[in-house]
């Protein structure tokens, strides 16, 4: 009987010593190390802000505008017998290219009735002088120690024919100068604004006939304020000169997809501050727009608006930075000594394509990012990672 009890209860002592084995063992079981996850920094592209003299760029903008822009008239009236395809809108034509041809006929006659005017007065001019030998030969014959008067020896009818072989000859020259006016030519290369005419019409002399401009050069008129004048050192009244040209302009556009820059200068400013405005306005010029002045082959159109860029001739102390750096217009991210950001506000006085001219709001030798950053907050711990070289 006692055996059987201990067969019974065997089976729960070997469980209950394997569960006490068991806490006892979880007991004394070392605690898992805590491992604190170390922050990652955001890795940012800096370059060192730098002090030097600097010259600024004053930055305007104007409306390109030709430099001759006529209407197109004749001197003579007439029937429109052809017109050329460079006469066209839009279209480009070449110095003394004839343009409008208009029916000669009648001047073509009037030319040769002043031949023939001519011709009849060089005939009397020899029978007025024939006539003039012959009384003088019969007055010395007759008198030969007096000098005859200029009546006795028919001067005055001598003179009276050379006036009329002079007069005839004016004639044929204003008749073949007429003939000459019925090809309507220019004497400069330019284009077409516009055309009025059509062929079989007939104009009268100063009659519009269409609006065509040169291509010579072409005018930007450009806006400066008082400080950008004294900036370009440029007075009023200012015209160009071999010996003080204009300083240079940079003008540049958006035409279709590509930005285009196109190089002029500034040849004069105005004499009078504009009434409406209060600004002084300075010409900058273009020469050959539309040839080899033109920008990878877009010509600066008339009419097209341009943004402007001249170089100060006056020096300045600033500090310069990347173009990047610069973000919201004033504001500049700095790395401090301790890699922490701080986010200055500055003071610019010029920004270009590659950089960036403050005044003040940072110190020479300051690192500025350069690279891009999202939800940047001030004092957070940034890593450096490489120096860019300024441009």
């Amino acid at each position: 009987m006692k055996n059987k009890y201990l067969k019974a209860a065997a089976p729960v002592v070997v469980l209950a010593v394997g569960f006490g084995v068991v806490q006892l063992m979880a007991a004394t079981k070392p605690a898992p190390e805590k491992k604190e996850e170390e922050q990652r920094l955001v890795s940012l592209m800096y370059a060192e802000a730098r002090e030097q003299a600097v010259h600024l760029a004053v930055a305007t903008q104007g409306e390109v505008r030709p430099h001759t822009e006529i209407d197109l008239t004749p001197q003579v009236a007439g029937r429109i017998v052809a017109i050329s395809d460079s006469f066209a809108e839009g279209a480009g034509f070449e110095a003394d290219e004839t343009l409008i041809q208009l029916d000669d006929a009648d001047y073509r006659l009037a030319v040769a009735q002043a031949e023939a005017g001519v011709a009849q007065a060089e005939v009397l001019l020899l029978q007025a002088k024939a006539a003039a030998t012959i009384k003088r030969q019969q007055w010395l014959s007759i008198n030969p120690n007096r000098e005859p008067t200029p009546l006795q020896v028919n001067q005055p009818q001598v003179e009276e024919a050379e006036a009329k072989l002079r007069s005839a000859k004016a004639e044929l020259a204003d008749a073949k100068l007429n003939l000459a006016r019925t090809q309507i030519k220019l004497p400069f290369r330019g284009r077409v604004i516009n055309r009025q005419v059509g062929v079989g019409q007939y104009v009268t002399a100063s009659a519009a006939l269409g609006r065509v401009f040169a291509t010579d050069r072409v005018e930007v008129r450009l806006p400066l304020t008082d400080s950008q004048l004294l900036e370009l050192d440029l007075p009023m009244g200012f015209v160009a000169t071999s010996e003080r040209p204009g300083p240079q302009v940079t003008l540049s556009a958006q035409v279709g997809r590509e930005q285009h820059q196109w190089w002029g200068r500034i040849v004069r400013t105005q004499a009078a501050v504009d009434q409406q405005t209060r600004l002084i306005y300075a010409v900058a010029e273009v020469e050959d727009p539309y040839g080899k002045g033109a920008s990878s082959g877009q010509p600066l159109a008339v009419g097209l608006f341009v943004s402007a860029e001249a170089e100060g001739v006056q020096a300045h102390q600033a500090l310069v930075l990347p173009r990047e750096a610069l973000r919201n217009a004033d504001k500049v991210y700095v790395i401090d000594e301790n890699n922490r950001l701080n986010i200055r506000t500055v003071e610019v006085l010029s920004t270009s394509e590659n950089r960036v001219v403050v005044a003040s709001g940072i110190a020479d030798g300051e690192r500025v990012v350069t690279s891009t950053i999202a939800n940047a907050v001030d004092g957070m711990e940034v890593q450096p990672v490489t120096q860019l070289a300024r441009k």
